[in-house]
């Protein structure tokens, strides 16, 4: 439950705790918080029994951690019925990429070298006379 507070922070709630409900009251209040915790448990078991009572015995295996997302999709790979690890076994995200790559590569060399299609190469040198063919760049257009 507090996995992300440190020790200072602790040691530094602790003291806060202190200052501002004072060292009589503190003791009464730790009793209200933990009651008031405990009711609360309490009252979602008690909630989630009536949920799998009324669901019937069919879902008896249902765990309400299940309805996590992650979780859900975990246990689902897991169970490997439907073939997912051999498809995501035989999908190799790398080579594909690489291909995808090569193949974008590819068509970008070969349409500098030919028309552009529409397209102006930014890339372009100037001419040997000094004069640029690039269209002047408009930073209001962009």
């Amino acid at each position: 439950m507090f996995n992300d507070i440190g020790p200072l922070e602790l040691v530094t709630l602790v003291v806060l705790a202190v200052l501002v409900f004072g060292p009589d009251k503190l003791p009464k209040l730790i009793q209200d918080v933990t009651r008031t915790i405990r009711k609360i448990r309490e009252f979602s078991e008690s909630a989630k029994q009536d949920i799998r009572s009324e669901l019937g015995p069919e879902f008896k295996d249902f765990e309400f951690e299940d309805l996590n997302p992650k979780t859900f999709i975990r246990k689902q790979l897991d169970n490997d019925e439907l073939g997912l690890k051999e498809i995501r076994n035989g999908f190799d995200l790398k080579k594909e990429m690489a291909e995808v790559t090569d193949a974008v590569h590819g068509r970008d060399s070969e349409s500098s070298a030919g028309s552009s299609g529409g397209r102006v190469d930014m890339t372009k040198k100037p001419d040997d006379d000094g004069k640029d063919d690039r269209p002047v760049f408009d930073a209001d257009a962009t």
